[in-house]
């Protein structure tokens, strides 16, 4: 009996990878904070979980030269959007560095919640495995 890697994890490694890509964005708007005309910058995270979720059964691109390259994931490409600040700075920046700390602190305590999720089912299949 086959067992697939896919299956064990679900939508896990899907939200990981966009939980990783959200840090990514919210440690950007940190750093800029003090960037005259930055705009703050942020992922739909439910849309875009809810699009990979129904990604399984996408159909791939066409491709027209044999170069091309299939993206390995295509719902890593959602859109990111600017943050509507509560009130923006004269300078034009719309970074609000405690939004973004709050935001970035709930994104990183859901990653670890997935990490751990993956984690015990990792476990769980080394223990099958052993027979235990």
């Amino acid at each position: 009996m086959t067992i697939s890697i896919d299956r064990v994890f679900g939508i896990h490694e899907d939200a990981m990878r966009l939980q990783g890509r959200r840090a990514q964005l919210l440690a950007q708007n940190l750093a800029n904070a003090d960037t005259p005309g930055y705009k703050a910058k942020d992922i739909d995270f439910k849309a875009a979980l809810k699009q990979a979720a129904g990604n399984s059964m996408t159909v791939p691109l066409a491709t027209t030269q044999r170069g091309h390259i299939q993206p390995e994931n295509s719902f890593m490409a959602t859109e990111e959007m600017y943050r509507m600040p509560t009130q923006p700075s004269l300078d034009g920046n719309t970074v609000e560095p405690h939004v973004e700390m709050a935001e970035f602190t709930d994104n990183s305590m859901r990653y670890l919640m997935t990490l751990r999720i993956m984690s015990g089912r990792i476990k769980g299949m080394l223990s099958a495995i052993r027979g235990e």
